[in-house]
């Protein structure tokens, strides 16, 4: 881990924002390439890899973004929780407004959202997952930039076990693309290409928020709240929702303790 952290250190963190969203671009894509080997997905599994999914989100939302953008903040009282309320609440509204603009559907191909659209339901499903993806790659980026803006509470170590954290929960995630759309009718290989292609834009969300930051610098506590809030939405309006279609709710309750028990060890022990 140590010559990890080296190596981060020594990078351009704008870079360092890329290649550590690169890693989690690759994990949805290993998660993806599991269409090859099998021809279904376990609904359990599905919902215990979901629940996990909105555990790491959620302890990450807390233990990397909140809590460092509150603690970086100046002043007593209301002043210093005041930058985490307004990120919170404008990442919480940006995910809600690309919600009903985009056209998206859910795995379980049944719920739609977004402007109504003749495009396929497989590509809107591929959307779906895209949407997700983007405050998880500005959530690495941001705190690279705060390393590069030399902020003291943004450390190299701690974006590595976010972006760690990240490409964790990424791998179910390529799977959950890939399968339903291998369902659906699609060849192996195109099942694959959406799967992995939902994660590009956490690269490029990635660089963005740690551009923004490194340029003005005084946004960083709002910056890490604001994705915090994204994730959070995410999770409530779309994850947890789609666990609770079956019978498997206990599993998914589950897997989102594991996920959030994994996420702050992560995080205590390496941030």
């Amino acid at each position: 881990m140590e010559n990890i952290v080296n190596f981060f250190e020594n990078l351009n963190p704008i870079i360092a924002a890329f290649y550590a969203t690169l890693f989690t671009w690759g994990l949805t894509a290993l998660g993806a390439s599991f269409v090859y080997l099998f021809k279904g997905i376990n609904r359990a599994f599905l919902d215990g890899m979901l629940g996990f999914t909105g555990g790491v989100m959620v302890a990450a939302s807390f233990w990397s973004l909140l809590a460092p953008g509150i603690e970086m903040t100046s002043g007593e009282g209301f002043y210093k929780v005041f930058p985490a309320a307004i990120g919170f609440s404008l990442g919480a509204l940006f995910i809600f407004a690309l919600d009903k603009l985009l056209p998206h559907i859910h795995i379980n191909f049944q719920e739609s959202e977004g402007i109504k659209t003749p495009w396929r339901k497989t590509t809107l499903l591929a959307l779906a997952i895209t949407l997700h993806n983007i405050p998880e790659g500005l959530a690495v980026g941001v705190i690279f930039g705060g390393v590069a803006a030399g902020v003291p509470e943004a450390t190299v170590s701690g974006a590595i076990a976010l972006a760690l954290g990240i490409g964790i929960q990424n791998f179910p995630e390529g799977i959950a693309i890939s399968m339903p759309l291998r369902r659906a009718g699609l060849s192996k290989f195109k099942s694959f290409w959406y799967g992995q292609l939902s994660a590009i834009v956490e690269p490029i969300a990635a660089v963005l928020g740690a551009l923004a930051v490194t340029f003005f610098t005084p946004i960083l506590p709002y910056a890490l709240s604001f994705a915090a809030g994204a994730m959070i939405f995410v999770v409530v309006e779309e994850v947890i929702p789609e666990t609770q279609l079956d019978k498997y709710t206990d599993i998914a309750t589950l897997g989102f303790i594991g996920g959030f028990v994994i996420m702050m060890i992560l995080d205590v022990a390496l941030g």
